[in-house]
């Protein structure tokens, strides 16, 4: 079976908002030459042209869908949001939440990309593909049902899940985030629920602010089921693959998922600007090729990613070219620019010590019975 790729050039075109970074323009803070915010579409753009330019988009099976429908959205946002999104939307425009600016359009865009999240969980699951990738933009794993935020208008990948078991029944899913930013949509949306296990790896006190804690498990039905790794800045690749092996890895075991996802954000990057974590194209290689093999002894190889942030034009497309030749188990590469200058800048010795500590530590609390 192939390896999908679920993209839609319409997904480039959202945009809105007068930001400078992310700062509102205005008093002192003046325009940008480039404008706007740090989520723009060329990012995912360019790891389209990148992987064009390769060839690795003849090994993959390159695939469009429709809109995610109201009904897919409705189960996990309410009609309020929805429809004041739906409003402003189609009076040209605006911001909900925190920074989230949509323009005309924005709705079907934003809906257009929980649609591709939905169609490659769909395939997935029906076996007609055994892993795929969402090109999804705008992102989802901040945006909270009634709340949208940090770039994040639609939850994608809630949508995505609650659409299948909408369709097929109940269905164990474990959602692995390792976006740089804690993944506070997809935990607030699980976080009393039992049939969705919930990690994010993440820099810690980034973004959001308030949560993200070690502490945080899940309530109710959920305790247990929600696990937060907070790093410190610098960990990059040594510990980013001493998590996934002390932790993820073994929470999966013990969770025995019928699908695995992941939030795949790119802003763990090292040259990202609204990050410092040093991980490296071969961070997210071996991540992939970890979490695949996990899939495949777990849940017969059923293994989504869904795309999240990453903000570094240069870097972010050969970090996803490097996750696709994982996921694909394609020859066609796309070298590391950054290869050796990421080598030399990768924690030292005593730092790595250090890291592999607070794993341990994180593994003891999380882990426990």
């Amino acid at each position: 079976m192939a390896t999908g790729f679920f993209w839609d050039e319409r997904c480039f075109w959202h945009a809105g908002g007068n930001y400078a970074f992310t700062l509102p323009i205005g008093g002192l803070v003046q325009p940008l030459a480039a404008g706007g915010l740090p989520e723009n579409p060329e990012t995912k753009r360019r790891l389209k042209n990148l992987m064009d330019v390769t060839g690795i988009t003849r090994d993959l099976d390159m695939r469009g869908t429709d809109p995610a429908t109201r009904e897919d959205l409705a189960r996990v946002h309410p009609a309020a949001y929805l429809d004041e999104f739906k409003r402003l939307s189609d009076a040209g425009g605006g911001e909900l939440g925190r920074r989230t600016p949509f323009a005309a359009g924005g709705y079907e865009i934003a809906a257009l990309s929980a649609g591709l999240a939905k169609a490659a969980v769909e395939a997935v699951v029906t076996g007609d593909l055994e892993n795929a990738y969402a090109l999804s933009r705008p992102p989802g794993h901040h945006c909270l049902p009634d709340f949208p935020n940090g770039f994040c208008l639609l939850a994608n990948i809630a949508i995505a899940l609650e659409a299948a078991r909408a369709r097929h029944g109940a269905m164990r899913v474990a959602v692995v985030d390792w976006d740089v930013h804690h993944g506070n949509g997809t935990e607030a949306i699980y976080y009393d629920r039992d049939d969705t296990l919930t990690i994010s790896v993440h820099q810690e006190g980034n973004y959001p602010l308030d949560t993200g804690y070690v502490t945080d498990r899940g309530r109710g039905a959920g305790e247990g089921f929600n696990m937060n790794v907070p790093l410190p800045a610098g960990a990059g690749h040594t510990a980013y693959l001493a998590v996934m092996d002390e932790i993820i890895l073994p929470a999966l075991t013990r969770f025995r998922p019928d699908l695995i996802v992941v939030a795949c954000g790119f802003d763990a990057a090292a040259v990202d600007p609204l990050a410092r974590m040093l991980a490296t194209a071969d961070t997210f290689r071996q991540m992939t090729l970890r979490l695949k093999a996990a899939a495949r002894r777990r849940c017969e190889g059923r293994l989504v990613l869904v795309h999240e942030g990453g903000y570094s034009e240069v870097y972010v497309p050969f970090c996803g070219h490097a996750t696709l030749e994982a996921l694909s188990g394609s020859d066609v590469t796309a070298p590391d620019p950054l290869d050796e200058a990421l080598r030399v800048r990768q924690p030292s010795p005593r730092f790595d010590a250090f890291l592999r500590e607070v794993v341990r530590d994180f593994a003891s609390e999380l882990l426990r019975d």
